[in-house]
């Protein structure tokens, strides 16, 4: 029977206790321990006598930087769709977090400004606000202190099959050690590689398909600082500017901030153009002076460091969905299929619905013998979803240059209507923002109500937000 791209976001979404699992598999191999490999292994625990996660690095028992995650100290949010997700995997999971110094933002302590101007409240979304190295160290705590999860260091070298399915995964010894490679017998794989994934390579050695891969140039910087916060409990805890996109790039086109553990302001500061990179002290706090107040206060305080820069060239995907050929009981999540712009705030919680599309899976009584293509079908669904939110907000800048969808026009004004009215009328931004927050799927904007309320508040308004360009 059909199912609307919406419902199914809607089922996946849901903030439900998990029921109904069983035990379908021996031995699970998760290859990458940051977050999409740990949620992974979590819902994996429901399904497999064991999970083995394999990661090249040594992963700390505490919160800190890890070789493979560059981008960790950038501003990471977990939004209200994957906050959801944690909470269903990791009951208590919110109170955890709290207690350990991350702020559960209302949407009364979230503000965003368009251009300057404010933005009503939704009322109904809000963040667990940390950053990536905090959140990432309990969702390990509490993925491996599960009895059947275990940790392998090493690394992940190919994929061995039998009878049109995946059966191990060739392993040797991380860099600066010896020692001879060795196969782990496995059920179930999951690729959580990240956007540098070698499945792609392995499959087309090995004579499968290889998927394609759709890029967006986006050539962003990011520079982040962070800052002594001298409240524990700010008025404000997280805020995004944003501008509308110029022929001449601004030299802060969006700026985000949040309160984050150990009392301190996490500021990342994005631009485009081909600029110089932000990396000097006394400029930072001169570009966050420009921006809304909470941004010019917080830079007041000690710098914790020196302003921490990256670059990100393209969005990109790879659609296994498409595939005609491809191994049973092998999926792939994370940015290992699919990453975005950054300042949208989509990857974990992309993570976190990606695992709960594993978890719809095996609870579906799926005939491993076959490859997974349920799974992907699901999943495509929050792919196209995340892809969708990023992708056409980057199109709107006049350095990017497509690759645009078919009905690109129609959808941007479409769009460019309920942006708009979102700003000042509660009832489109409750809509607006279940989209953005990962809560709801990007068509269900698309209902005619919505779209006549938009009209009515900007026919309404004087004085338009913005000239169109």
């Amino acid at each position: 029977m059909f199912e609307s791209a919406a419902r199914v976001f809607s089922r996946l979404s849901t903030d439900e206790p998990i029921t109904r699992t069983e035990v379908l598999m021996g031995r699970a191999v998760v290859l990458g321990g940051s977050l999409a490999g740990l949620l992974a292994a979590r819902v994996l625990s429901d399904h497999a006598e064991s999970v083995m996660i394999i990661e090249r690095d040594a992963l700390p028992p505490a919160a800190a930087p890890r070789p493979g995650t560059p981008h960790d100290g950038q501003l990471h949010t977990l939004m209200h769709g994957g906050r959801m997700q944690l909470q269903r995997l990791f009951p208590g999971f919110e109170d955890e977090a709290q207690a350990g110094g991350a702020m559960v933002s209302s949407p009364y302590t979230i503000r965003a400004y368009a251009d300057g101007v404010p933005k009503v409240s939704d009322g109904t979304m809000g963040l667990i606000s940390s950053s990536r190295p905090f959140l990432e160290s309990l969702v390990r705590r509490r993925t491996l202190a599960l009895p059947n999860v275990k940790v392998l260091t090493c690394r992940a070298k190919g994929l061995e099959f039998r009878g049109g399915a995946v059966s191990g995964v060739r392993c040797g010894p991380v860099v600066g050690s010896v020692g001879d490679e060795w196969v782990e017998d496995a059920d179930f794989v999951v690729d959580a590689m990240g956007r540098a994934s070698k499945l792609a390579d392995w499959l087309e050695k090995d004579g499968w398909e290889r998927p394609a891969m759709r890029r967006m140039a986006i050539d962003i910087d990011y520079a982040t600082g962070y800052f002594r916060r001298t409240t524990s409990d700010p008025e404000l805890a997280a805020a995004i500017a944003y501008r509308t996109p110029t022929a001449i790039p601004p030299r802060v086109a969006s700026g985000a901030i949040t309160a984050i553990e150990d009392d301190r302001w996490l500021i990342t500061l994005a631009n485009y153009g081909k600029q110089a990179p932000i990396r000097d002290v006394e400029e930072f706090r001169k570009l966050c002076g420009e921006l809304p107040s909470v941004y010019r206060e917080a830079v007041e305080g000690e710098p914790l460091g020196d302003i921490l820069t990256y670059h990100q060239a393209d969005s990109r995907r790879r659609d296994y969905h498409l595939l005609k050929r491809f191994p049973a009981r092998l999926i792939s999540v994370g940015d290992a299929v699919a990453s975005f712009n950054p300042i949208y705030g989509q990857g974990m919680s992309s993570a976190a619905l990606h695992a709960s599309c594993l978890s719809d899976y095996l609870r579906s009584a799926p005939d491993l013998r076959r490859p997974t293509r349920g799974f992907f079908a699901t999943q495509r669904v929050v792919v196209d979803a995340a892809w969708q939110i990023s992708t056409s907000a980057d199109l709107a800048r006049p350095d990017v240059h497509g690759p645009y969808p078919r009905g690109y026009r129609l959808t941007k004004w479409f769009a460019e209507q309920i942006a708009d009215a979102s700003v000042t009328d509660r009832k489109v931004a409750v809509r607006f923002n279940s989209v953005t927050y990962m809560r709801s799927h990007p068509s269900s904007l698309a209902a005619p109500s919505t779209l006549l309320r938009a009209l009515r508040v900007n026919h309404s308004s004087r004085q338009p937000r913005r000239e169109r360009g």
